[in-house]
């Protein structure tokens, strides 16, 4: 059994100084919430008042568009989000195995971080790069036709 993480701490001036940012910029919702989640690696629950008061709208408001978009978390991810293609073409083409050969490297299942918060292990339905297949993601960097050999180079970059 996977033991509880322990939350990494938020430095909340730096919280602030993002926020003070987008000040009063209602439009501005997502590309905040973009910076916060790029700094923090999620969006702390705790913030969520803080983002209300500053763009004036409602706290419910926040919530349903973290929740709505893939793209943000308010659990923390790892510093190396890495997402790897279940679409057609990679499965097709072995998409199975280089996402077990990831958890047994990475040594966290589907959906996991690292207790170091160094890696968090997603699937996602397609990457669009099906000419590539089988690929992954590391953040925003794309990797494509892989081998087991491959996988272990990649990640060395990431060590």
């Amino acid at each position: 059994m996977k033991k509880e993480l322990i939350l990494p701490e938020i430095d909340w001036k730096k919280f602030r100084e993002i926020l003070d940012e987008y000040s009063g910029k209602k439009w501005a919702l997502i590309p905040l919430l973009q910076n916060i989640q790029e700094e923090f690696g999620y969006i702390p629950k705790e913030g969520i008042e803080s983002i209300a008061s500053a763009l004036k709208i409602f706290p419910s408001k926040i919530q349903g568009v973290i929740t709505f978009y893939a793209q943000f978390s308010m659990v923390p991810k790892g510093k190396y989000v890495v997402r790897v293609c279940r679409g057609t073409a990679c499965h097709v083409r072995g998409g199975r195995s280089i996402l077990k050969i990831l958890q047994r490297q990475l040594g966290v299942g589907e959906g996991q971080t690292t207790d170091d918060y160094k890696y968090t292990l997603e699937t996602v339905a397609c990457l669009g790069t099906c000419f590539l297949a089988p690929t992954m993601m590391v953040n925003r960097n794309y990797f494509g036709r892989l081998s087991p050999p491959k996988i272990s180079s990649i990640l060395k970059q990431y060590r």
